[in-house]
């Protein structure tokens, strides 16, 4: 018995050591790298929609919780503070939304700045420090926009853009891997995201980058003479198709595979979803936008409406001016003025795998009775009221001219 239990302890103490281990290195990262004595912004570039993470790769040991701040032009007396003071900020991101503030978009874990669904307007200096105003660490994000970016369908024969160079300055795209297939078992497509880069020897000097006189097009580093060049050239994505086998499927509980085998003699199969399923009723005529439980922007999401597959290669924005059925570049599914024909169940595929479902109905709102307050009965009232005015005015105008042209007349 005692064997045993030393057995079972030198495991635990192990486990222990090892933590203590992960612990240690975690702290070592500030202890290895040493805060420049000048501050220097590192350049980060992203598309909108998307969620980043920017580390405070250093601080002093006994610094205990960081205060992040932002400035949109460096030096600005208006600087925004990303913080609760305390280091750490809890942040729900399945309910975060595009468009809303960035001081409702962000988090602080583990002294690193977590920016959700990131927008154009999130774009500037990025500075890690102390609420005293002790700075140890600046980043450069240049968040560029979906609304103009080119798309290229491989499967069509389009490419994508050419490089382009001007006196002193060049433009390029630097792309991304190509995500996973979409789909797995059927044909599936393939995103790969790419964004706008320059390369000049006239960068400003406090701006590093990962590869010498190149940066990002929206950055700071970017000289105020050559940012109306870097504007014509936009993000792009290529699109491919692709086919990959899925994996094999898990084999039911005994007790479930059991009870289904009892239903099935009896002649009524039960009607169980493939994936987890949402149900939801939305009244014919409004808007209506669907979001992939856990997928980001950057992830390989696909979307079946029961067994037509939604490829890119058509339902993409902007493939067609009048489309009523879109996806997005941040992978949600729009659909507008409701319809019937769109009920149905809507499936969502993330990263080759389909992962969840949403069965959706629709119904006729019922009608309701107006009252005197409401404010469509207000405007309408307010209409008919100035109609009647201009009308009578009108009328009495008429009239008089009648009566004056009449007087002129008569002693003719």
């Amino acid at each position: 018995m005692e064997a045993r239990l030393l057995g079972a302890a030198v495991p635990l103490c192990l486990v222990d050591v090892l933590h203590a281990f992960a612990i240690e290195e975690k702290g070592d990262v500030f202890k290895r790298m040493a805060c420049p004595a000048f501050l220097m912004f590192d350049n980060a570039a992203y598309l909108a929609d998307m969620t980043f993470e920017l580390p405070c790769n250093c601080k002093p040991e006994e610094v205990s919780s960081v205060t992040w701040y932002f400035q949109k032009q460096l030096g600005s007396h208006k600087t925004t503070v990303l913080t609760d003071f305390a280091g750490n900020v809890i942040v729900d991101s399945g309910h975060i939304r595009a468009g809303s503030d960035m001081l409702k978009r962000f988090s602080i874990r583990m002294f690193s700045l977590i920016v959700f669904r990131a927008q154009v307007t999130d774009s500037g200096h990025y500075l890690c420090g102390t609420k005293e105003g002790d700075f140890f660490y600046g980043y450069d994000v240049d968040v560029q926009p979906t609304k103009s970016i080119t798309v290229a369908f491989e499967d069509k024969g389009q490419h994508v853009q050419d490089d382009r160079t001007e006196r002193l300055i060049s433009l390029f795209t630097t792309f991304w891997d190509w995500t996973r297939c979409d789909r797995c078992g059927v044909r599936g497509e393939q995103r790969r995201i790419g964004l706008c880069y320059v390369q000049t020897a006239q960068l400003h000097p406090r701006y590093r980058a990962a590869v010498p006189n190149v940066t990002s097009c929206g950055s700071k580093a970017v000289p105020a003479r050559f940012q109306s060049l870097s504007h014509l050239r936009s993000p792009e994505v290529a699109i491919r198709s692709c086919m990959t086998p899925c994996r094999t499927d898990e084999v039911p509980q005994e007790g479930v595979q059991a009870i289904s085998n009892v239903i099935s003699k009896m002649g009524k199969k039960p009607w169980l979803p493939r994936v987890p399923t949402q149900f939801h009723k939305q009244p014919i005529g409004t808007d209506l936008v669907i979001a992939c439980p856990g997928a980001r922007p950057e992830h390989a999401v696909a979307w079946d409406k029961d067994s037509v597959r939604l490829y890119l290669l058509r339902y993409l924005i902007h493939v067609n001016k009048t489309m009523r059925v879109f996806i997005d570049h941040g992978n949600h599914l729009h659909i507008r003025r409701v319809r019937s024909r769109d009920r149905g169940t809507y499936f969502c595929w993330r990263e080759g795998e389909m992962v969840a479902g949403f069965r959706l109905s629709v119904f006729h709102q019922a009608r309701r009775r107006r009252s005197l307050q409401d404010p469509e009965t207000i405007y309408a009232m307010r209409i008919i009221g100035v109609s009647y005015i201009v009308i009578s005015i009108l009328f009495v105008v008429i009239h008089v001219c009648q009566c004056c042209w009449r007087a002129l007349r008569g002693p003719a």
